[in-house]
């Protein structure tokens, strides 16, 4: 009879403790519906202090412990600027830091210099005009997993489906909701300085390439050329003068027409902007929609791998456009 009884009590505690942690992963938001839409953000201009890395997105948390030992109060920031599907873990970018500030206020003196002091940087982004965006519960350590998990895919599937240039990806801790923003205009405003000299670097490195690659191609150009015009040579000595002053002209006819085509085919890589007609953006208070937004991405006309899917990792994109 004892021996039930401790059995029942066992049993009893087993399903106490399934319970409560079921009970803590809804509270979590396990269950918690992830609405996906587009239009303008609850979020204003910010100054943030933040550390950028190169490395796994999950060597994240060890930032967001070094920020929050500093200035316990203040809200966390993350930015991720490479899509871990399609770029190598140790190769992801992302910046981690907190909001000094926000809209019109002006941060301490004293906290930028606490921040400066442990080797954070200052840096400001504009308020987003328009953003693909989510939240999702802030209540526990495990929302965060569970919002990695969910969040994510929701906003890729949203942004795949519609066709839209939208990065890099925000994360806002802010109370007890975690907010996730897509810009979709203006992007470039939102890469910290270390990522915008990687940005520069890179297409630095795929313009050289693409004007040796010009350079072979002409010198081919230049060799068939003379080839042809030592075969037409062999009547008489005056044919071969001739020839010889004009090859010249005909090797540089050559050489024109295929920069021309590089050139043409460099321009038919480019992206064709963002589409927004199936978005149901807010109207402004001037009565003007989001018509103007394809002039803000100016620079997101630039980025073909920017418009289904984060940024790509510069050598892929290189490796993309040779094949181009």
């Amino acid at each position: 009879m004892a021996d039930w009884v401790v059995l029942g009590l066992i049993a009893v505690l087993v399903l106490l403790l399934l319970l409560t942690v079921f009970g803590f992963m809804v509270y979590s938001g396990l269950f918690t519906e992830v609405v996906v839409s587009a239009g303008t953000p609850p979020i204003r201009s910010i100054t943030l202090a933040y550390k950028f890395r190169v490395g796994p997105y999950g060597e994240s948390g060890q930032l967001f412990t070094e920020s929050c030992s500093v200035s316990p109060k203040l809200c966390s920031i993350s930015v991720y600027y490479d899509n871990p599907i399609t770029v190598l873990p140790e190769k992801c970018r992302y910046a981690v830091g907190r909001i000094l500030s926000e809209g019109e206020e002006k941060p301490s003196e004293e906290m930028i210099q606490l921040f400066q002091k442990f080797g954070f940087k200052i840096f400001s982004f504009p308020a987003p005009s328009h953003v693909v965006m989510a939240t999702f519960p802030f209540t526990t350590p495990l929302s965060i997993h569970l919002a990695v998990n969910r969040v994510h895919p929701a906003l890729d599937t949203y942004i795949k489906e519609r066709k839209l240039c939208a990065y890099p990806r925000l994360e806002i801790y802010k109370g007890d909701q975690i907010h996730f923003l897509c810009p979709l205009a203006r992007q470039w405003d939102f890469y910290v300085p270390e990522m915008k000299e990687i940005e520069r670097k890179s297409r630095a490195a795929v313009a050289e390439a693409e004007d040796a690659q010009t350079d072979i191609t002409g010198a081919d150009t230049l060799s068939e050329t003379s080839s042809i015009s030592l075969e037409a040579t062999t009547d008489s000595r005056e044919t071969s003068v001739a020839t010889s002053i004009l090859s010249p002209f005909t090797a540089g006819h050559g050489r024109d027409e295929t920069d021309n085509r590089s050139e043409h085919s460099y321009s038919e890589s480019g992206a064709s902007g963002s589409s927004f007609e199936e978005l149901d953006l807010e109207v402004s208070g001037d009565g003007n929609s989001s018509a103007a937004l394809p002039s803000e991405m100016s620079y997101t006309e630039d980025q073909e791998s920017m418009k289904t899917k984060w940024t790509k990792e510069p050598i892929a994109l290189e490796k993309e456009r040779g094949e181009e």
